[in-house]
């Protein structure tokens, strides 16, 4: 028997050292978490990872205008965009906010931009600011004030970018002022190098001037325009004028109506200008905390055929289920139907085209 005397002490030994070690370690002060380091600076760290399927009767890519700003070919896996943002903005003294995104969403903004579309990685925000009193003040890369829909899936209803956002520019690099006279009012105006454009070595700049009014909490409108000498890739050198307005309307917390119109003008080569206009209008729903529903139709009337070709209407109606197992997590599952006036949307084959299109979308959007 006393031959397993000194093993078993020896076991007991290490078992009690263990336990003290590991009642020290639990008394021991946690470090603090990257998380709280953040809060206790004022920097702010959000993103988000967003993934889907899709299959389009056409094909919505780059060989013709797609009418589709981000679910671009016609049936594909992709991982649409994963979005970063980091920022400190102090209300008073200087700040600054970096957004980056990655994926396919990535490659067309590049595209939009002028660049590479080859290249999954943009830099969508990157300004310095100043802060006093009501008066905000920036300066560098930041998204439109233009429209209903933006360029993070998480602001959005709805998988798909509507015919109007298809028309609007996505971001401009310049100055922008706020001021903000109350909770009910505030004023917006600014230079930069036009539309998608980092870099302009023409000369030509774009002035772009908003306007935000809640008279009562359940209405909110926003009236933004934009006017200047345009280089926008895909689009002719010229004046481009833009007038925005973004009406919502909110009932409750479960309810939402938004209506979002917009006018266009756009100078032509060698003389004259296009006119086009479009208006959509969304209804959303939240039926429980799990469950919501969203429908969007839309009318654009590209009466100048400066985007199409020809003198026509397009119209486009879209509804989208959102499923929020947690409340980081939300499966969209989207039905679109767009039908033009003459044949406008290319098929799968790429050689013939057609007068209307079907998709449809699941996609998995998680937040952080």
């Amino acid at each position: 028997m006393h031959r397993y005397a000194k093993p078993v002490a020896a076991a007991v030994a290490m078992a009690l050292a263990g336990v003290s070690g590991a009642a020290l370690a639990a008394d021991a002060p946690a470090g603090p978490k990257l998380s709280d380091i953040f809060a206790n600076s004022g920097i702010t760290a959000t993103g988000y990872v967003a993934a889907s399927y899709f299959h389009s009767s056409t094909d919505n890519g780059d060989h013709a205008p797609g009418w589709h700003q981000f679910d671009v070919g016609h049936d594909t896996f992709q991982l649409d965009q994963a979005g970063l943002t980091i920022a400190y903005q102090p209300a008073e003294g200087f700040g600054a906010l970096v957004n980056v995104i990655a994926g396919e969403d990535a490659k067309v903004v590049n595209f939009a931009e002028g660049g590479s579309s080859g290249s999954s990685f943009n830099i969508t925000q990157a300004f310095v600011q100043y802060a006093t009193g009501g008066l905000t003040v920036m300066g560098g890369k930041f998204v439109t004030l233009a429209g209903a829909e933006v360029i993070a899936p998480t602001g959005n209803t709805n998988f798909s970018r509507s015919l109007l956002f298809f028309t609007e520019p996505l971001t401009h690099t310049g100055l922008r002022a706020t001021y903000k006279f109350s909770d009910a009012f505030s004023l917006t105006a600014g230079v930069n190098n036009g539309w998608n454009t980092t870099h302009d070595s023409t000369g030509g700049k774009t002035a772009e001037i908003g306007i935000s009014i809640t008279p009562i909490p359940l209405l909110s409108l926003g009236i933004n325009g934009y006017r200047g000498n345009e280089s926008q890739a895909g689009l002719p050198d010229g004046k481009h004028e833009l007038l925005d307005f973004v009406l919502t309307i909110k009932p409750s917390d479960a309810l939402n109506f938004v209506v979002n119109y917009d006018y266009h003008k756009q100078d032509l080569p060698g003389g004259g200008e296009a006119k086009y206009q479009g208006i959509a209008g969304y209804v959303n729903w939240s039926i429980t905390d799990q469950f919501r529903v969203s429908l969007r139709g839309e009318v654009l009337d590209d009466k100048d055929g400066f985007l199409s070709g020809t003198d026509q209407k397009i119209k486009e109606a879209t509804l989208t289920f959102g499923y929020m197992p947690a409340t980081n997590f939300e499966l969209r599952l989207e039905g679109r139907y767009d039908k033009s006036g003459d044949p406008i949307f290319l098929k799968t084959d790429l050689a013939t085209v057609e007068d209307k299109s079907t998709e449809l979308a699941v996609q998995g959007l998680f937040k952080f």
